[in-house]
């Protein structure tokens, strides 16, 4: 069981993380975001065919709905709670946390028809929104700076974030492009998911940009950014495996072979990026 996340708790950890204001309204924002995200994923697999109307819809969402559960969900409230612990990684995790599920929710948002889970997700998508944007404001990107300069690779991390970003925005806007030169209509859940995976991507090449020339929020972006990227990773593999199960389809083994390649390669520099995080982390309680 998770701790409570008290104001007192929140407001007591400015004192023990790098803060220039309390964490008052990112608990305020997470707690409702993590209870919606629970809401919407409970509600969508228990009337799946009226949330989801078309076998298309449920072969993407209904097994989208158990990764939130089981991914989307854990990861936020383990970053809350190591936050409320006053652990570095856990603060940096948070904005990450969110976006992941900010991902997910604009998926739902400009593909389902208007329903509770919908309606659930544009909630979940303006308070992670939100959450971010204090979350960012809040923590002081210099001392971060400070704190970690010279705990992991900036430029490999920076480079990493570069190139998947970029290489994500090219597909994004090409095959939408392409729809639109041939005059061919794509699938509700395609246009949602290309919008969402350019939106995403551009934060990810402007926080590589932002830690490849060591600037400050680059620090505080890019932590959460390979955190975020990872569980989509790990996210979408489930999503893979879930599927023949779930919707009656074929296991996909080419596409879960160069999905389990590409983790690798993010894999390596969040790793590294979690080890100098914690380790520096603690020398400065030594």
């Amino acid at each position: 069981m998770f701790p409570s996340f008290s104001m007192r708790a929140a407001l007591q950890s400015i004192d023990r993380l790098p803060l220039l204001n309390n964490l008052r309204w990112a608990y305020l924002l997470s707690i409702p975001t993590a209870v919606f995200t629970l809401a919407a994923s409970l509600i969508g697999l228990s009337y799946q065919t009226e949330i989801y109307p078309t076998e298309a819809l449920r072969l993407n969402f209904v097994a989208n709905d158990v990764v939130n559960l089981f991914i989307g969900l854990p990861i936020l409230l383990l970053s809350m709670w190591l936050a409320h612990r006053g652990r570095l990684i856990g603060l940096l995790w948070w904005p990450g946390a969110l976006l992941y599920l900010l991902y997910n929710a604009l998926i739902y948002v400009f593909t389902l028809p208007l329903n509770w889970v919908f309606l659930l997700s544009l909630i979940v998508l303006a308070f992670s929104l939100y959450g971010i944007a204090i979350l960012l404001t809040n923590i002081d990107s210099q001392f971060v700076r400070f704190r970690l300069t010279g705990a992991f690779s900036e430029r490999l991390i920076g480079g990493i974030l570069i190139v998947f970003g970029g290489a994500i925005i090219l597909r994004a806007v090409g095959l939408l492009g392409l729809a639109i030169v041939n005059q061919t209509t794509l699938p509700a859940s395609e246009v949602g998911l290309h919008i969402a995976d350019f939106l995403i991507a551009m934060a990810w090449l402007i926080g590589g940009i932002l830690i490849w020339r060591h600037r400050a929020m680059g620090y505080v972006m890019s932590i959460g950014l390979l955190f975020q990227a990872s569980m989509l990773i790990v996210g979408l593999i489930v999503f893979l495996l879930l599927q023949p199960r779930l919707a009656n389809v074929p296991l996909p083994v080419t596409d879960l072979i160069v999905i389990a390649v590409f983790g690798l390669i993010i894999l390596v520099p969040f790793l590294l990026s979690v080890r100098g995080v914690i380790t520096h982390d603690k020398g400065t309680e030594t």
